[in-house]
């Protein structure tokens, strides 16, 4: 139970309201953190970056996630949601700056880095607030929850695409961000706040906030590691159209236009976003989700090898959808199965897993890149993502097939 809140100025905004900010400070932190996705191929010319430079420059975002998470990931449940929030837009902020004002690859990572750090703040913020809000609807806010992260991450690219169409390609799409976060800045700010559900004693702030050892309850093992091992594989998928896909769908499609490759890198995140809008259910939906998005990675692969711009779009579109309707349902279970005092820690947890997926095979696969070639390099990676695909599709057929125990 929450402790009774003391009498302070502010505004005292709506349930509906507080769900509105939650979520659009998360979505507008990951648009920041993907409006430089189209931009990659321009910076690799500018710059003379390899493909291994660019997979550097997107993971030290994602290795910043990560490291965030597991060091700030819990101080949400200790200073208040709106709190992480702010703080999180003002580190956004720095980030987006040092990016857009970069001339070298260490200043793209630390820009990149910052936003990270961001993201790492906000995700368990936001997934707790949303929950707390929505106390009789647990599912939906395990939905809304993907709904606005896939939502974000999908419309980054295709806004950095039309924005970069505008004088400095470059800086114009972080100078209008920045902007629009500080208009949002402001119903933060003055939002009333509602008390930490687990603040920290007198004279123990520093104990309560320092890093933990990430760890969960028995009861909610095996649906942790079922949905990091998802959300680790899926966001493998969505690191390579973060990063080098930009490259790869140019050479595919034959243009350079910057708005038609940021919308291709889009449409995996978007349909996965969409899909959290209906309501698929099925016994098999988390093995046939997960085995259709290891097909449809495959035939991203084949719409390379045949130049194909129909499958490509087709095969993404197919893998966003199965993506989003299994990780939905894995990340709901685990969701459901943890206290409410631990929630914002064990989620962080398991987006530490996930998010690794966006870093540690992106890197091997813009290694590979330079070695092999890309077109290779993708080929060799989407057999080891449909493989990973068809591994836990059966863990997930075996855990569907068990008879359910009626008490």
């Amino acid at each position: 139970m929450r402790p009774a809140m003391t009498q302070q100025w502010g505004w005292d905004a709506s349930v509906r309201m507080r769900l509105v900010l939650s979520g659009v400070v998360l979505s507008m932190l990951l648009i920041g953190a993907n409006l430089a996705t189209p931009l990659y191929p321009l910076l690799q010319a500018q710059m003379g970056l390899s493909s291994l430079d660019v997979t550097i420059a997107f993971s030290s975002y994602v290795l910043s996630l990560v490291t965030g998470l597991m060091l700030v990931g819990h101080w949400s449940d200790h200073i208040g949601r709106r709190a992480a929030l702010a703080v999180s837009i003002v580190v956004a902020l720095a980030g987006g700056m040092v990016f857009a004002n970069a001339t070298d690859l260490i200043q793209l990572a630390a820009g990149r880095a910052l936003q990270g750090a961001a993201v790492a703040l906000a995700t368990g913020a936001s997934a707790a607030s949303l929950r707390e809000l929505l106390p009789r609807h647990p599912e939906w806010s395990s939905r809304f929850t993907l709904l606005v992260s896939a939502g974000g991450v999908a419309a980054g690219p295709a806004i950095g695409g039309v924005l970069s169409t505008l004088p400095d390609p470059v800086q114009t799409p972080f100078v209008i961000h920045s902007l629009a976060m500080l208009v949002l800045l402001v119903p933060l700010l003055v939002l009333k706040a509602r008390p930490a559900i687990n603040p920290a004693e007198a004279g123990r702030a520093m104990a309560t906030l320092k890093p933990r050892k990430p760890s969960i309850s028995r009861e909610a093992r095996s649906q942790f590691w079922m949905a990091s091992l998802v959300g680790f594989t899926s966001f493998a998928v969505f690191g390579f159209f973060l990063s080098l896909a930009p490259t790869y769908f140019a050479q595919i499609a034959g243009t350079s236009s910057r708005p038609v490759i940021g919308l291709l890198a889009a449409l995996v995140l978007g349909s996965s976003a969409i899909s959290q809008l209906f309501a698929l259910r099925g016994r098999f939906l988390v093995p046939v989700g997960l085995a259709g998005m290891g097909v449809a990675v495959l035939l991203v692969a084949a719409a390379g090898v045949l130049d194909s711009v129909p499958l490509l779009i087709g095969a993404s579109l197919a893998a966003g959808v199965c993506q989003g309707a299994a990780f939905r349902v894995v990340f709901n279970e685990v969701a459901n199965s943890i206290e409410s005092g631990r929630h914002a820690q064990i989620i962080s947890t398991v987006y530490v897993i996930t998010y690794l997926g966006s870093a540690v095979p992106v890197i091997g696969l813009g290694a590979a890149a330079g070695v092999w070639g890309l077109p290779t390099a993708v080929n060799w990676f989407a057999g080891m993502i449909a493989l990973m695909c068809l591994v836990l599709a059966g863990a997930a057929a075996r855990k569907a097939l068990r008879p359910t125990v009626r008490v």
